[in-house]
């Protein structure tokens, strides 16, 4: 049995605004494998993103309710170090946000941050990092430059580049190419099947098309629930439940 990284347990969520977001989530997220969570817009995805990480505490939330166990561990306990969280469950947006520093400084600014000095160790961060996102050929010659001089689909890697830096173990991804054309997609999500062997993905994919082409397992969400989930060859293939199916082959959504 595959090893379970995260375990989501009866997670309920709801905005201040009256807003419910989450309904008693119960799920878990396997190591060492891409989980796709997917859905109309409004059914929770990027909430439960922001829950993994506790970005939700920069928002206004009425209620908090249910357990998110990280390795064992409560997250959503108030005395979990938040910072150190986020370095080890990172988190790629839709839009790429560069820093206004080089490609380099993007790279190093957050383990600089961290107290890291040694030029050896951020020059080895800088390779590594670009080399898992395949951009290190496109721009070892310019690491000096602007990282705002990158196409679109380059900042998108860099800003993932950026979140392998600090060596995370879990990687969440919000639409990450959902602006971009299809070669740069296709370089992202080759980028993910190779990054997966040692880090736990959970990614919210622009389409239909890429939760089928890069899901492990697969998480489908309608109005805050989870309606069904199953290995990615299954659900895509053969779903149990009919609104699933429905979703899948576009009678709504």
């Amino acid at each position: 049995m595959p090893m379970v990284k995260i375990s989501i347990q009866a997670l309920s969520l709801q905005y201040a605004d009256g807003t419910e977001s989450l309904r008693g989530i119960n799920l878990d997220i396997h190591a060492n494998a891409i989980t796709v969570l997917f859905g109309p817009a409004g059914g929770g995805k990027s909430s439960l993103l922001r829950c993994l990480n506790r970005l939700n505490d920069l928002t206004e939330v009425r209620t908090l309710a249910g357990r998110i166990l990280v390795d064992g561990q409560d997250i959503l306990d108030p005395k979990t170090d938040v910072i150190a969280l986020r370095r080890k469950v990172g988190m790629v947006f839709a839009r790429p946000v560069v820093l206004p520093f080089s490609i380099r400084g993007n790279l190093t600014y957050g383990l600089e941050l961290a107290g890291e000095r040694r030029k050896s160790r951020l020059d080895e961060a800088v390779e590594t990092s670009l080399r898992q996102v395949a951009l290190w050929d496109e721009v070892k010659d310019r690491l000096d430059d602007p990282a705002i001089a990158l196409s679109g689909g380059q900042q998108q890697r860099l800003c993932l580049a950026r979140v392998l830096a600090l060596r995370p173990e879990v990687i969440l991804l919000d639409e990450p190419t959902s602006g971009l054309d299809p070669i740069s997609t296709g370089k992202v999500e080759a980028s993910l099947q190779e990054l997966k062997r040692n880090h736990t993905i959970i990614l919210v994919p622009h389409s239909i098309q890429q939760a089928a082409r890069v899901a492990d397992y697969a998480a489908f969400f309608l109005q805050g629930e989870l309606i069904e989930y199953a290995p990615g060859a299954d659900l895509f293939t053969a779903p149990r439940d009919k609104r699933t199916g429905d979703y899948i082959t576009g009678r709504f959504g």
